[in-house]
């Protein structure tokens, strides 16, 4: 009875409401595609108390049971003026201090299960869509966000992604204002339980969209462009699927232009018109010839855009753009693999996705910057350890000239699984950097045995189906010979000691391989002597253990055997979490040939040495040894020298030829002063490298990766922050606290040292606490009071609980008490110095005064004075722990029995200011990223330390267009 009195009471309510129908005017041409990373608001939920979760799925009618009912932070109307404000990306883990009992594989940062504080967050954005857009379909677009986002908008809700790695898209043209009231975003992230088990960020960390189209326009990741290549002509197949958004039957047609990378038009084509049913699909192919083709190559990354232009009536509806290479892949099962006809040894790294100071949250230009360092030692190969990418990555990979293995995240053939990887394949295969797709790593419970078999072969079967232009991998580490081994196009060893290549290659000699993983060696940058108690291991490349190959190791056993494609090191970079062989409180890995700032360790030279045609010549330890006079220290040369003579102090220790792919040694008794290399070639000297003994720190040095930024609120420099002594010399030994400070048009957003033992924070940010107002309680009165039940000690135990128990009279409009009196509490943390303490109000009367132990905030207010008004609190009024606060109003008024008034009376913020910015040189380095603002003008960087000389480093930030963005 009920429910249908209810219902009945529901629809009379829409009877009475104004329509908002009005006349769709033609929709604009052209595609908007406008970043959406600007302006958002943050704050913390929780996983399972629903009023430190803002009271979300409590409502009468949950999201789930009624269209529109988004409630707690996900109603459009939810007050989140308390809220921090950021700009995305965006990584609250990063920002959490460490703690023993969180996760080992996640580097120890506060969040998950132990910390239910720290492991959900909210993000919430307003924007408004002018009415010229009606018609229009409008998609809400997130490239990734760590993780189980539940989005809404407008109260709507849209739906949940479980994975934290996949991009995802929401048609959002139905639920949307366009009368210039504020649409409102609203997205919940749970990042409470892992799914890696390596350190994964929270939050929304890469980049959300806007994306505006005609009706009829290309589907997201809508194109595919493949190249058959005859001579110097290149074929291209470009594929297009069309989308009808709109109920009525449309025709089309599509005209295809080849850009090339001086933007001159190459080639065209025109496909026949088709029809689309109402909102349907439709895919249209056709051939494009492109003469005198340029290559895609590693040396030339020559890249190509296809223009797809939609017509419908001769007029261009709608405009994509797809970058792509025109080169051949292949790979031999004796041979390798082969670029463009030309066999290239796979010279490759794995990869996770964090970095020191922003964690997943990287910048694009970051993401260029470590690409470019990778390469900088004949790195050629990127695999996207374990899951699929931020979009950025590939992009950079396609310009740089960096192949890549594109990995997708869990194994299984469900509908979910295959999913996931048809929309890896989809967004991705138009990257000429990708040469293969995995389909899985070290799947233990199934690689082995008949059930890897069937999996990995239904999976390259479905894969096939989506791109059948790259061979299908997956990284596996034990049962080679059986199980997913036996599957897939191109076998992936795991770590070499854990069986037999060469044994697999003759079981399977029609089989390519490569090694996914190879060389799990542990070293810390800058460290020669292990150190256990400190967990510092030293930089001499070893074998981790006997199952293990050291760096050198690994790469002579894939050097010597051509039918190995070649192998993927693990790692290129440090990265949080898996910080074996120890724990607390270490919190990084060991694995990386640089860092987690990227700073190189001494196995870059060797790699440099044998993975390039540079000329390398590089000398380890350091030669700082004050105490160990007399005694042999080892002494490394990483060279491609036919021989190396090594002097300490002009006096010679040896001339040595190099072995090729290895290195030399000797043993030299410490004594200070000069350690010199020379290197010789056919006899000649054509190398030099020099050690010497550095006096204490004097100086601080701040080189940046480039002397100017864009002023885009994007760009980025990475500033080395280097200690050195007073002849000029960096210091590798010094480790002392610097502090930084910035002025002009940038900011600092991260900082690191590469130290995995520190527990330094990455970032100094302002810290914002939402506090609920607890224990509402209330009687009625005949009239407004000031006595004792506004002091801060009154005991209110027995009063009703506030509005739900209020009486009304017969026509249920109009409470029966003129006057409530409402009293609550907050509490407030130990220490408030500095601190703002802000009320966020929402009426929840005609008139009202608001009293905080017992003084007066504000008095009878009323209107437009009391509409979500804000009240910062006198600090000498406030006490840690428990504080009231009262509310004296005359109540709101009902237009409908039905209405339910206002029940929150608002917000309180607490404000701390950052703490400034500073970390400690790690030997002599550390790292500091600045990113530039909008404006233009000079970004000043300053760094000071007790006892040594201040350094101020100025980076140009110069004018340019900005991304379109909302």
């Amino acid at each position: 009875m009920f429910l249908r009195l209810l219902t009945l009471l529901l629809l009379l309510l829409g009877a009475t409401l104004p329509s908002r129908s009005q006349s769709a005017p033609a929709p604009p041409a052209g595609r908007e595609h406008l970043l959406l990373d600007f302006g958002w608001r943050f704050a913390f939920g929780h996983p399972s108390d629903p009023k430190l979760d803002f009271y979300n799925g409590t409502g009468y009618f949950s999201y789930l049971a009624k269209t529109g009912y988004g409630d707690g932070a996900a109603a459009a109307n939810f007050d989140d003026r308390a809220w921090r404000q950021l700009d995305l990306p965006h990584d609250w883990a990063v920002e959490q201090p460490f703690s023993e009992k969180a996760s080992f594989s996640h580097g120890f940062k506060a969040i998950g299960r132990p910390f239910p504080n720290a492991s959900v967050g909210w993000y919430r954005k307003s924007f408004t869509v002018p009415a010229s857009d009606l018609g229009r379909r409008i998609s809400l677009d997130f490239d990734g966000v760590f993780r189980n986002s539940i989005v809404w908008v407008n109260g709507h809700y849209l739906g949940t992604e479980p994975s934290g790695y996949l991009g995802f898209q929401y048609d959002i043209s139905d639920y949307l204002h366009y009368d210039g009231q504020p649409n409102v975003i609203a997205v919940r992230v749970d990042a409470t339980m892992e799914e890696g088990w390596f350190y994964e960020g929270a939050g929304i960390y890469r980049h959300t969209w806007l994306t505006k189209t005609a009706p009829v326009h290309v589907a997201p990741d809508g194109t595919f462009v493949t190249t058959q290549l005859a001579g110097s002509t290149a074929t291209l197949t470009a594929q297009t699927t069309l989308l009808n958004g709109g109920p009525t039957p449309q025709n089309a047609d599509v005209v295809q232009e080849v850009v090339d990378a001086a933007g001159q038009t190459v080639a065209t084509a025109q496909t026949a018109p088709v029809r689309l049913a109402g909102t349907g699909q439709h895919e249209v192919a056709v051939q494009i010839p492109v003469a005198n083709a340029h290559l895609w190559s590693l040396e030339s990354p020559y890249l190509y855009t296809l223009v797809t232009r939609v017509r419908q009536g001769g007029q261009v509806v709608d405009e994509y753009r797809t970058r792509f290479g025109v080169r051949t892949i292949r790979f031999d099962a004796n041979e390798g693999f082969f670029l463009n006809g030309k066999h290239v040894k796979i010279t490759g790294t794995n990869n996770h996705q964090d970095h020191a100071g922003v964690g997943t949250a990287l910048p694009d230009a970051l993401q260029d910057w470590r690409i470019a360092q990778l390469k900088a030692f004949g790195c050629n190969a990127y695999r996207t350890s374990h899951n699929p990418p931020t979009p950025e990555l590939l992009d950079a990979c396609d310009r740089l000239g960096m192949l890549v293995i594109d990995e997708n995240r869990l194994m299984g053939i469900t509908q979910n699984n295959l999913g996931a990887l048809r929309r890896m394949i989809v967004r991705d295969r138009n990257h000429p950097s990708i040469i293969s797709w995995s389909i899985g790593n070290e799947e233990w419970a199934i690689e082995s045995n008949v059930l890897g078999a069937r999996i990995g072969a239904t999976m390259q079967a479905f894969a096939k189906t989506v791109d059948s232009t790259r061979a299908i991998t997956a990284a596996i580490s034990g049962g080679w010979g059986q199980g997913t081994s036996t599957a897939i196009d191109v076998m992936g060893f795991n770590y070499i000691g854990q069986g037999n290549t060469d044994a697999y290659h003759a079981k399977f000699p029609d089989k390519p391989s490569w090694g996914t993983e190879e060389g799990s060696t542990h070293a810390t940058r800058g460290i020669y002597f292990t150190d256990k108690d400190k967990h510092y291991i030293a930089a001499y490349d070893a074998k981790p253990s006997p199952k293990f190959y050291s760096i050198e190791g690994g790469w002579q056993y894939y050097a010597a055997r051509p039918y190995l494609a070649g192998m993927f090191i693990w790692t290129g970079f440090d990265y949080r979490g898996e910080p074996t062989p120890f724990g607390w409180p270490s919190i990084t890995s060991y694995f990386g040939m640089m860092d987690l700032c990227g700073f190189p360790k001494d196995n870059v030279w060797y790699l440099k040495a044998w993975w390039t045609d540079q000329t390398v010549l590089h000398l380890l330890p350091h030669w700082n040894w004050a105490g160990r006079e007399g005694q042999p220290i080892a002494v490394w040369a990483y060279s491609n020298c036919d021989e190396v003579e090594l002097f300490l102090n002009k006096k010679s220790q040896g001339r040595k030829p190099m072995t090729k792919n290895s290195h030399l040694e000797w043993q030299v008794p410490y004594a200070p002063g000069t350690l010199e290399a020379v290197g010789y070639r056919q006899g000649k000297k054509i190398a030099t490298d020099v050690v010497r003994t550095t006096a204490e720190p004097a100086a601080i040095q701040l080189r940046p990766n480039k002397p100017t930024v864009q002023a885009t609120r994007e760009d980025l420099a990475v500033v080395t922050v280097q200690l050195t002594d007073k002849n000029n010399r960096p210091v590798p030994t010094a480790n002392q606290e610097v502090t930084f400070s910035l002025s002009g048009p940038g900011r600092i957003i991260g900082v690191g040292n590469g130290d995995p033992t520190s527990l330094e924070p990455d970032r100094f940010i302002e810290t914002v606490r939402v506090l609920t107002l607890d224990n509402l309680r209330e009687r009625g009165a005949d009239s407004p009071t000031s006595g004792p039940e506004i002091s801060a000690d009154f005991d209110d135990a027995g009063w009703a609980p506030a509005f739900t128990s209020r009486q009304y009279d017969a026509a249920q409009l109009v409470p029966t008490s003129s006057y409530y009196v409402t009293r609550g509490s907050f509490e407030l943390p130990q220490t408030l110095a500095g601190s703002a303490v802000t009320l966020f109000y929402q009426p929840i009367g005609r008139e009202q005064t608001i009293y905080v132990n017992g003084h007066a905030v504000a008095q009878n207010l009323t209107g437009e004075q009391a509409t979500k008004n804000s009240f910062t609190l006198d600090i000498a009024w406030l006490k840690p722990g428990k504080n009231s606060i009262v509310f004296v109003a005359t109540p709101l008024l009902r237009k409908q029995y039905w209405d339910v008034p206002n029940m929150l009376p608002g917000t309180i913020q607490v404000r701390t200011p950052a703490a400034a910015w500073q970390r400690k040189t790690f030997n002599g380095l550390a790292q500091v990223l600045v990113q530039s603002t909008q404006a233009a003008g000079d970004i000043t960087l300053t760094a000071t330390a007790p006892g040594l000389k201040t350094s101020v480093l100025k980076i140009k930030s110069v004018a340019a267009p900005q991304r379109p963005a909302l």
